[in-house]
């Protein structure tokens, strides 16, 4: 009877939180209270690109609080001329899956020259700049390390150093909010797309704050300006601003999928436990057909995680990891969003596969041995891994990297444009 009590507080606690962030996205876009860059730019400081050809770097993301893309915008902008437009990771227009070579084109809405900048280049170059005399970037980012469109972001800046351009960051949410963060710092012997720089997982920043870091702590030295949003504060999830939300990439559906991205995105890059991509409810599910589901959320839930409920399943992904294969699992309801810890929720989940599961060794992958150091550049080393492997406990690992997480945390301080 008790365990039954449990349950249903909990059922009724994920029901409650799950119906506000529903709600609140449903209310996106109605009388919002923060206004983003790009409104900022228009309403306030066009003064930054008045008369001067701009190159825009942007995707589907890049929209005002009432839906107008940033790309029309700027088209329209009678004070200035767009002239480029560049595209990260999945393409201008949000079109192509996550690691897809994408080409140049011709916008065909504005006519204007559109330059991919993933995977090939990374950066504009100089040819890509030639008409270019103010460079801008908007783009909504999910508040995790892993995420390509902050390096992106980085390239940009020396791009713009290397031709020496000006670049306007108009700032966005952090959809995790601004007090948030969480996870190991990266080793720079790690470095990559996914993570370039030694930062936390969960950083706590938005771009506009990030893009200030990155130019003075890794000495990039672009002529950097940021336009803040008006109206956000660092206690705001994404829900809570009032602004429409477009989806970043294929599986971040929602606000909230940037929360469970954050728990259980690095181990998606294994391949050897299924994240929920290829299934409708993207990493909010962990699964895999030899897991005991019962087993795995009673193990998980014993551990009392701040924030966190976990739920067995049984699912079948349509695509990616063991797609058509009966799964086994647990399904991640997050049921606090001020205190759950995402990296710390992975570390956890893979110690209790790890425990539960040994024999099924969660960090080998014979199939495809390179998911193995996608794994570590994700995770921004490879010694959580060795730790899990030789039976560390996640406790054990977390305290480990709390030193190094206090040392970002201060120089992070510098950096904050909003309380």
């Amino acid at each position: 009877m008790r365990r039954t009590s449990q349950v249903l507080l909990a059922a009724l606690l994920i029901f409650t939180s799950i119906s506000q962030v529903l709600l609140a996205q449903y209310e996106g876009g109605k009388n919002p209270v923060v206004k983003p860059g790009i409104d900022m730019l228009l309403e306030k400081h066009l003064n930054l690109i008045k008369g001067k050809k701009v190159g825009l770097i942007t995707n589907p993301t890049g929209v005002n609080a009432q839906f107008i893309s940033s790309i029309d915008l700027l088209h329209q902008c009678k004070a200035c001329k767009l002239v480029a437009l560049f595209g990260p990771e999945h393409g201008i227009r949000g079109d192509y899956f996550a690691g897809v070579q994408v080409g140049h084109t011709t916008d065909t809405a504005t006519g204007v020259m559109t330059y991919s900048l993933y995977p090939r280049y990374k950066k504009p170059t100089p040819e890509m700049l030639k008409d270019v005399e103010v460079l801008l970037y908007d783009i909504q980012d999910i508040g995790v390390r892993g995420y390509t469109y902050i390096y992106t972001m980085a390239y940009a800046m020396m791009a713009a150093k290397e031709n020496n351009i000006p670049i306007i960051v108009l700032d966005r949410p952090n959809p995790l909010g601004g007090d948030l963060v969480d996870g190991n710092i990266l080793d720079p012997k790690f470095s990559s797309f996914i993570g370039m720089y030694p930062i936390a997982y969960v950083y706590g920043m938005t771009p506009g704050e990030l893009a200030l870091y990155f130019n003075k702590e890794f000495k990039i030295g672009a002529k950097l300006k940021v336009v803040k949003m008006k109206g956000w504060t660092r206690s705001m999830k994404y829900w809570d601003t009032g602004l429409p939300w477009v989806p970043p990439s294929t599986h971040i559906a929602r606000p909230d999928s940037a929360f469970y991205c954050a728990i259980t995105g690095i181990m998606g890059e294994l391949h050897t436990v299924n994240e929920g991509v290829g299934y409708t409810l993207p990493f909010e599910i962990v699964g895999a057909p030899w897991i005991n589901p019962q087993q795995l959320a009673d193990d998980l839930n014993r551990r009392k995680l701040p924030g966190i409920y976990f739920r067995p399943i049984s699912y079948e992904p349509r695509y990616f990891a063991f797609a058509n294969q009966k799964c086994h699992g647990v399904q991640i309801h997050i049921t606090d969003y001020d205190a759950v810890k995402p990296v710390q929720a992975c570390i956890h989940i893979m110690e209790a596969i790890n425990k539960l599961h040994p024999d099924q060794h969660i960090f080998q992958n014979p199939k495809a041995p390179n998911r193995i150091a996608m794994f570590d550049k994700a995770m921004g080393t490879d010694e959580v891994r060795l730790a899990l492997e030789k039976g560390a406990s996640a406790e054990e690992i977390i305290r480990n990297w709390q030193p190094a997480v206090e040392k970002f945390l201060k120089t992070r301080d510098k950096y904050l444009l909003y309380k």
